[in-house]
């Protein structure tokens, strides 16, 4: 991020585009074809020390949608289950912790907009689905 306070994760397929990425914080690249159980142990196992390093007041989650299985760009293997898995864990990790969450949608490269769409809408639903599971607080 070129600033110290503020810190950025990235877990992606290694060789997927572009070929030469921006560096984050903690890069976590995948092999191509990881699937949902390796990708979510992968996840929790690295962005939880993170969290617990740098205390952040407020997350923007990317919520990209581009590790299904099958995206022509993502390089990944995950399932719709998995990409749900994913952010529910997302959500609930952070309000468990009282940290603020703000998200975006992004990736997904497919010749069909509407299944892409249909990925970003499930990303959203279940983003919030977790998210009122957890007391509101004044």
């Amino acid at each position: 991020a070129g600033r110290p306070e503020i810190a950025t994760y990235s877990i992606h397929a290694a060789k997927n585009f572009p070929a030469r990425k921006a560096q984050s914080t903690l890069d976590v690249p995948l092999a191509d074809g990881t699937g949902d159980a390796e990708y979510l142990e992968t996840l929790a196992t690295t962005l939880l020390p993170l969290i617990d390093h740098v205390a952040p007041d407020l997350v923007l989650y990317q919520a990209g949608v581009d590790p299904l299985a099958g995206d022509r760009l993502g390089r990944l293997g995950l399932s719709y289950a998995g990409l749900e898995a994913r952010d529910r864990w997302i959500a609930e990790t952070f309000a468990g912790r009282s940290i603020a969450l703000a998200s975006a949608l992004g990736g997904g490269y497919g010749l069909d907009a509407l299944e892409v769409s249909r990925r970003h809408v499930a990303s959203i639903l279940a983003l919030g689905q977790a998210a009122t599971k957890q007391p509101l607080q004044a």
